[in-house]
């Protein structure tokens, strides 16, 4: 399928290029709308930064397609939901998807410590219950969760939450597990729970994530140039601890996944581990499943040049359209 991804239209400076946001918007013909939201989660309430984006069905000169689903996006630590993740939610809103995302606690525009996750399950709060808002006068689309990275664990464990509510489910580089590359340094792993609880705020690795993710130079200035970038990039003990143990949680709990599936994992991911990647795969219990991995791709498939964008975001695409009209058929009756 032949679709250009909005990355190409950015410059270091900005996912937007040269042009201002809305006339951004204007150009691909999509809505988008931001608002700031208040969860009621038994963790405790927290305001949260959400976006939408949408066709746009109202311009004369629109080619959009039909409305084909809602895709339902979560980003990866130290990310956010705009950026550069959303123009990966302009690529979905062109292909007629109702897109919906947040900032997670503690990252972007939302509230929270910056970039503390010690207890994954408020994050796994909060996404559930602003997807299933999202949701409300829409249930007559198939839905979509898309997570990259830690998103990707944090889908799945909305997937296994929420069963039955959900059409397919998209892990990106999915944290499944963590890359031997990216493992503190032995003996540390091993005191890693004792620093957690000691020096919580240490650092535990020792450059940003982006360095190793986002392979183009360039975007990786454009990402660390966003205004709500955490600061360093970098997980603190506590964090890291937490993140390693919710990638075990995931792996581990493979099997109850039970709906459409799509792993795309890069061959040279430096992140999250792609063998535990294969291995969820494997044990998910579904017979609609696909596994991609994608030789010399780093972490993020929006880092790689353009051809490589364009092949990775392409399994995705077509995986998405394909489901969506799977999903909308009405049943076959003998």
């Amino acid at each position: 399928m032949a679709h250009q991804h909005p990355i190409h239209h950015a410059n270091e400076h900005s996912p937007f290029g040269d042009l201002p946001a809305d006339e951004f918007y204007r150009h691909h013909k999509v809505l988008h709308h931001e608002v700031f939201i208040t969860t009621t989660s038994s963790h405790g309430p927290i305001k949260l930064f959400t976006q939408s984006w949408c066709p746009d069905y109202h311009d004369k000169n629109s080619d959009a397609a039909p409305l084909r689903g809602l895709v339902a996006m979560v980003h990866g630590y130290s990310a956010e939901s705009g950026w550069m993740f959303g123009l990966t939610a302009v690529a979905f809103a062109k292909l007629g998807f109702r897109v919906v995302a947040l900032d997670l606690p503690g990252h972007g525009q939302s509230e929270g410590r910056r970039g503390h996750i010690p207890d994954i399950n408020p994050v796994v709060d909060a996404c559930a219950e602003f997807f299933e808002a999202a949701r409300a006068g829409h249930d007559h689309l198939p839905a979509f969760l898309y997570g990259e990275s830690l998103g990707g664990a944090v889908a799945a464990l909305v997937c296994m939450r929420q069963r039955g509510r959900w059409s397919g489910l998209v892990l990106s580089g999915a944290m499944c597990g963590v890359s031997p590359r990216m493992m503190p340094p032995w003996p540390l792993e091993h005191f890693l729970p004792v620093m957690a609880m000691l020096t919580p705020d240490w650092r535990v690795l020792t450059k940003p994530l982006a360095r190793c993710s986002l392979k183009e130079g360039w975007k990786r200035r454009l990402f660390e140039n966003s205004p709500h970038q955490l600061s360093s990039g970098r997980p603190p003990a506590s964090t890291a601890l937490e993140l390693m143990r919710v990638a075990g949680e995931v792996g581990r709990r493979g099997a109850e996944l039970e709906l459409p599936l799509l792993v795309v994992h890069g061959g040279d991911d430096a992140v999250c581990d792609q063998e535990s990647a294969e291995r969820l795969y494997a044990s998910a219990r579904t017979g609609d499943k696909t596994l991609r991995v994608l030789p010399g791709v780093w972490h993020q498939l929006v880092g790689e040049p353009p051809e490589g964008v364009e092949a990775a975001f392409g399994i995705v695409f077509s995986w998405l359209v394909g489901q969506a009209e799977k999903a909308s058929r009405p049943p076959h009756r003998h």
